[in-house]
């Protein structure tokens, strides 16, 4: 009889330890919300860069902040890993995602209109993943977003 509830407890705890090791984040409204939030803003912010940045310069610092701080929250949820490394990503201003182009609009002040409009479908292209993964959080979604970040 022992045996028998040994082999239950061992096989109960390989199933959890193997559960673990594939956790994901579930889903969270805030998260979807503000995600979708501030890719309209972002968007919006990026329409107007063949215009000086000087005038559209407290909107671009607004929406910096807004990712930042998403991206704080982000760190702090458990088995998160995968969304806040597509923060990071987006705002780290060395990278070619929305910090990058908007460091490279203050540095130039203007950018031409085939450069904005393609900017903007990747970072469109972004958001979508971060969305879809936050909505579905499935194998897919999640292969879709490990495949931009490890670009």
């Amino acid at each position: 009889m022992k045996t028998f509830q040994f082999k239950i407890a061992l096989f109960t705890f390989l199933i959890l330890q193997g559960c673990q090791a594939i956790k994901t984040a579930v889903y969270d409204q805030y998260s979807y919300q503000k995600t979708t939030e501030l890719k309209v803003e972002t968007l919006l912010a990026i329409e107007n860069a063949t215009t000086s940045f000087e005038e559209h310069q407290q909107m671009v610092e607004k929406v910096l902040l807004d990712m930042e701080k998403l991206k704080e929250y982000e760190k702090n949820k458990p088995n998160n890993e995968i969304t806040f490394s597509m923060w990071s990503i987006m705002t780290d201003s060395e990278k070619n995602l929305a910090a990058g182009f908007f460091k490279r609009w203050k540095e130039k002040q203007t950018l031409s209109p085939a450069f904005v409009t393609e900017a903007k479908k990747q970072i469109e292209e972004a958001y979508d993943l971060l969305i879809e993964y936050e909505v579905k959080k499935d194998k897919t979604s999640k292969d879709n977003l490990l495949a931009l970040i490890s670009e």
